[in-house]
């Protein structure tokens, strides 16, 4: 699939997927900054993309950075609707104890390319019997 990219700044790297078998491309930072431990910024890439109609973008968080950093996309997954052309931006938010420096260029979050069925709501007097029923948050036990 052919995902069109505009790069809005001299200083924005395009997404790489790093190996045949990787689900998502790396995005990247554009300009430096810093992240304080409890802080959450919008990071900018610099990168304007255009997603095909029945598509998402999903940014998801590097479980490199998560695992070692603390450092994780806060609303993950962030989407990306198929009629948004503006700047991708990832919301980034640091856990840890450490002050994190993000450098640009520097790889932040991954962006999936999903299909996403269209639906819409029919409104009904009842929904269909289920087994479960109700029972959420932790009903079906461990």
């Amino acid at each position: 699939m052919k995902i069109d990219l505009v790069k809005n700044s001299p200083l924005a790297t395009v997404p790489q997927i790093a190996t045949e078998g990787s689900a998502g491309a790396d995005l990247c930072a554009e300009t430096a900054t810093r992240l304080y431990p409890g802080e959450t910024k919008l990071i900018k890439t610099g990168i304007n993309i255009s997603i095909p109609l029945g598509y998402a973008g999903f940014v998801c968080s590097r479980s490199g950075l998560a695992l070692k950093k603390g450092v994780f996309v806060l609303n993950a997954p962030g989407i990306i609707d198929s009629d948004y052309t503006g700047d991708v931006g990832v919301i980034l938010h640091n856990a840890g104890q450490d002050v994190f420096d993000i450098s640009s260029g520097d790889r932040i979050a991954q962006l999936l390319i999903v299909k996403c069925e269209y639906f819409w709501f029919n409104e009904v007097d009842a929904l269909q019997e289920t087994e479960r029923g109700d029972g959420g948050f932790g009903s079906t036990g461990k």
